[in-house]
């Protein structure tokens, strides 16, 4: 009996996948669970549509993504913040801050995207990168000065 996955199976396959089990085993075991559906021809067509759907929204997501690390990449950050005499700052520099500033300069990133090699908490030039998904990512630069 073919059946479409509705959640991932172990030892039978992912969630949309159209495999083929026994039909005990569907009956039984797939269908009370709510793991799996039968496979007629109206609802394999129409998964068939929702996953089509569904790859150009995310090659879309993935493009949008680009777009704004080709935009970002290599811009810089500044931010004029109050220092003791040693340049320590008092206080640091946060992913939240530099969030912020981006949005403020018309890019969106979530503070999460943001990461730090050390924390900012001495003026001068720092680097943080920006990762936005997988094998997407690119630097800023953070220049922190005495206000």
């Amino acid at each position: 009996m073919k059946v479409i996955l509705q959640k991932d199976v172990k030892d039978i396959g992912k969630v949309g996948d159209l495999v083929s089990v026994a039909p005990g085993f569907a009956r039984n075991f797939l269908f009370p669970r709510k793991l799996a559906m039968e496979a007629t021809e109206t609802r394999v067509s129409e998964y068939e549509h929702l996953k089509r759907v569904s790859e150009a929204k995310k090659k879309k997501a993935v493009a949008e993504r680009q777009a704004l690390l080709a935009k970002v990449n290599g811009i810089a950050l500044n931010f004029k913040v109050s220092a003791g005499e040693t340049e320590k700052l008092f206080g640091s520099v946060t992913t939240s801050d530099i969030s912020r500033e981006l949005e403020n300069k018309g890019f969106s990133v979530d503070r999460r995207d943001i990461h730090l090699e050390e924390q900012i908490k001495v003026l001068g030039n720092h680097k943080a990168t920006i990762r936005l998904g997988d094998n997407l990512e690119t630097t800023v630069q953070i220049v922190v000065e005495r206000a």
